[in-house]
């Protein structure tokens, strides 16, 4: 998490679309410089008019310095539109054995992976799938830190990107709130903003859970109903990403 978060200040510094250029000139990985070289949004681009790639991953848990990647699933939408024949989804062998815990909750097993490809025969896929989208996932303390550091493992230098978290749209409505402070001062619980609650909130339908293109799905129908719940198409996306 340290090496993510010391890029992401260094990003956020400089501006995400001027990150994505200076490293597009840096990378000598033809796969990032692909990834990089199709550039980042302006953040005052209104979310109407942004392409998004909703992300979720299954882990073998959850520090990204011990743990790793086990499954991925991408689906490509915008605001009006869930592109569903965009979607993507791969399991991957992990560097490191799977656990038992780790299986109760992902149910990828040890036969599933035996056969599975390494990450870093499918990244040339996914940056592709990324490239000129805006990524967006449920907890950015997963999908981002895990990704950057797989990519770090493999290539050697770092893969970062702004992200859309829901969970932390559903935070600041929850969590941080005048609502949720009034919920404190009576000894209520606090409001939970995992996937699965937060979709029944907006009235969205039960999905089963860790399964990553199921949450992936399940993310990028969350964040639709966010924006037109609580924001608008014409809101800028550097309201919402991080």
């Amino acid at each position: 998490m340290a090496s993510e978060e010391r890029g992401r200040r260094e990003a956020s510094k400089d501006g995400w679309p001027e990150y994505f250029h200076r490293r597009a000139g840096e990378t000598g990985t033809a796969s990032l410089k692909a990834y990089y070289g199709a550039g980042c949004l302006d953040p005052e681009t209104p979310m109407s008019d942004v392409p998004m790639l909703a992300m979720d991953m299954e882990t073998t848990g959850l520090d990204e310095t011990r743990h790793a990647i086990v499954s991925i699933g991408v689906v490509p939408f915008d605001l009006r539109r869930i592109r569903l024949g965009g979607r993507l989804y791969w399991v991957v062998k992990p560097p490191r054995p799977l656990d038992e815990r780790s299986i109760t909750f992902h149910h990828i097993t040890h036969s599933d992976i035996e056969t599975a490809p390494d990450l870093q025969a499918v990244l040339p896929i996914l940056l592709t799938a990324m490239a000129g989208r805006i990524v967006v996932v449920h907890y950015r303390n997963i999908e981002r830190p895990f990704l950057d550091a797989a990519v770090r493992a493999r290539l050697g230098e770092p893969l970062l990107f702004p992200v859309i978290d829901t969970m932390a749209l559903e935070a600041r409505l929850h969590r941080i709130s005048w609502r949720s402070r009034v919920r404190g001062w009576l000894g209520q619980p606090p409001v939970s903003i995992r996937l699965g609650d937060s979709r029944a909130r907006y009235g969205l339908p039960s999905y089963t859970g860790h399964h990553a293109l199921h949450d992936a799905l399940a993310t990028a129908e969350l964040l639709q109903a966010q924006v037109n719940r609580h924001f608008s198409p014409e809101t800028p996306l550097g309201e919402l990403w991080t």
